[in-house]
């Protein structure tokens, strides 16, 4: 069942990482132990909407629309900047310090994406 929504075109990536933890038990399991958290998404596209999306790499292994039962780390930046950052074509630690990715929550579970998008990338050719 795919979580992408048309009005947000860098939601196809959740898609994306969606097929690579479905892709075997194995990767399911090696993300959960590499992310172990809660990772939410805001994202707003470029008519100034906002919508959400979470990455269960504590429990479940999966991403889904809406924030998550109380997320470890929220990530809110707009619609290009997770496109760049999915593709690996934007720095999370640069988006950062520019003021174009803000982050509430646990700051150092947030490097623990990285290798997880990295993954995506490789496997789904984002």
């Amino acid at each position: 069942m795919s979580v992408a929504s048309d009005k947000f075109p860098a939601s196809a990536a959740f898609d994306a990482i969606n097929a690579v933890l479905n892709s075997s038990e194995d990767e399911r399991k090696n993300a959960i132990k590499q992310g172990g958290a809660i990772f939410a998404f805001t994202i707003k596209n470029k008519a100034g909407e906002t919508a959400s999306w979470n990455l269960d790499l504590k429990n479940a292994g999966k991403v889904s629309q809406g924030l998550g039962d109380k997320p470890t780390v929220t990530l809110v930046l707009s619609d290009d900047d997770f496109t760049n950052l999915a593709q690996g074509k934007a720095n999370a630690q640069k988006l950062f310090m520019s003021g174009k990715l803000k982050i509430k929550g646990d700051i150092m579970k947030a490097t623990k994406l990285e290798p997880i998008l990295k993954k995506a990338q490789t496997k789904a050719k984002l």
